[in-house]
């Protein structure tokens, strides 16, 4: 049995970044990552300026460039009236004025090499936690399993559910989501650029029609691809068949957009979507974050920085308990109120976007018509800085906590 600071279920975004704050600042962190690498099928990619602008207080930001990414400063829509922008990053103050899309895992990768080089940073790879350790009615640790190695237990003051919308934790500990629906499904899957295919002036294109709608990201040498479908009709594309889903993709794609790519069913990965979250986001000596507190649209791509962020409030919050070893349920209960209103705001407009303007496209019932929204942005583009401040900082960016003070440590 080990024992540990805090111990940090799921290696995402949320596990991860929040395993290097807390180490950073002194606190003994163990992280368990049930998988053998980062690779998902399905994981989105964009890096938004409040997660660029929290890893430059951490001296990281430059480093993580020098990846291989896409900078990304305009995101743009084309209907059937032609093509708009939605929002301009280059509009926002400070440098990072652009979307970074970098592969996920690269992202990942790059947390957990630098949280390595700290001492009191302890990452364990086919880990996969199963259940929540209880005395005396209050959470201390975490159960987890390894191949060929049964079940272990980690011992820590804290215990932190970052393991996704799925959460196994969430469901030990008998928590109950507030479910909010979503009309739609999406399909993720790479095409090859045609050969006479330029990249656009932005780099993220939605394309809405009647019944369809596409968002293609520019990944340099291919398009990542996203395809709206009604909730649960995955099934009746498939039963139509591959061809009749390429056909339809080549009237959403321009001329000479290359769909060779897709060559069978395989190469398509469903995200089933859902909007939740917890009423409760802690009990005694357990906390939830990320996915396992709030899952999100993908709509807007927030839903990765929303879990950043809230790896940095409970880092900042909670360093200073944890170092003593002592975290009380009332310091928790900050992290949920802290965090609240991003959640509740982000989700609320999402959810206004899905019944208002995705549910009626996909429906195909009627034309589908240049939104107003769009237009006023065209004839007015100083006002396309608002959904860019709105996608890439959100509502209430963290920052960094503060340096470690001197002479303090991992608890003993």
């Amino acid at each position: 049995m080990s024992e540990v600071g805090c111990c940090i279920a799921g290696g995402g975004p949320a596990g991860m970044m929040l395993g290097l704050l807390l180490a950073r600042q002194g606190v003994e962190v163990m992280v368990l990552e049930k998988h053998g690498d980062f690779l998902r099928d399905f994981r989105g990619d964009t890096v938004h300026p409040s997660t660029l602008r929290l890893l430059d207080e951490l001296g990281l930001a430059d480093e993580f460039l020098q990846l291989p990414h896409q900078e990304v400063t305009r995101l743009g829509v084309t209907t059937d009236d032609g093509t708009y922008v939605l929002a301009d990053f280059g509009r926002l103050p400070g440098k990072f004025s652009f979307l970074a899309f970098v592969p996920q895992w690269d992202f990942l990768d790059f947390l957990a090499d630098r949280a390595r080089r700290l001492p009191n940073f302890h990452l364990l790879m086919n880990a996969e936690a199963v259940g929540l350790l209880r005395e005396d009615g209050q959470v201390i640790g975490a159960r987890y399993r390894i191949p060929d190695g049964g079940e272990q237990e980690v011992r820590a003051p804290l215990t932190v559910a970052a393991d996704g919308r799925n959460s196994v934790l969430r469901v030990d500990a008998g928590s109950r989501l507030r479910e909010f629906g979503a009309p739609m499904d999406v399909l993720w899957f790479r095409l090859s650029k045609g050969p006479e295919e330029s990249s656009p002036s932005f780099g993220g294109a939605g394309r809405i029609t009647r019944g369809r709608m596409l968002v293609r990201l520019d990944r340099g040498d291919y398009w990542q691809c996203a395809y709206l479908v009604p909730k649960g009709g995955y099934a009746a594309l498939q039963e139509a068949g591959l061809e009749s889903f390429r056909t339809d993709l080549a009237r959403l794609l321009p001329d000479g957009a290359a769909l060779e790519a897709l060559r069978s069913w395989d190469d398509v990965r469903v995200l089933s979507v859902r909007v939740d979250r917890l009423p409760r986001w802690h009990q005694p000596g357990l906390l939830f974050i990320g996915d396992a507190a709030h899952a999100m649209s993908p709509i807007g791509g927030v839903g990765i920085n929303l879990a950043v962020q809230d790896a940095a409030a409970a880092a900042r919050l909670l360093a200073a308990p944890l170092r003593s070893g002592v975290v009380p349920p009332r310091r928790l209960g900050r992290v949920r109120l802290r965090r609240l209103l991003p959640t509740v705001v982000t989700q609320l407009v999402q959810r206004q976007i899905q019944t208002r303007m995705v549910s009626r496209i996909l429906a195909g019932d009627r034309p589908i018509g240049t939104p107003r929204l769009l237009r006023l942005l065209d004839r007015h583009p100083v006002l396309q800085g608002l959904p860019a401040r709105a996608i890439g900082m959100g509502v209430l960016p963290e920052h960094a906590a503060r340096p470690l003070p001197a002479g303090a440590g991992p608890r003993p």
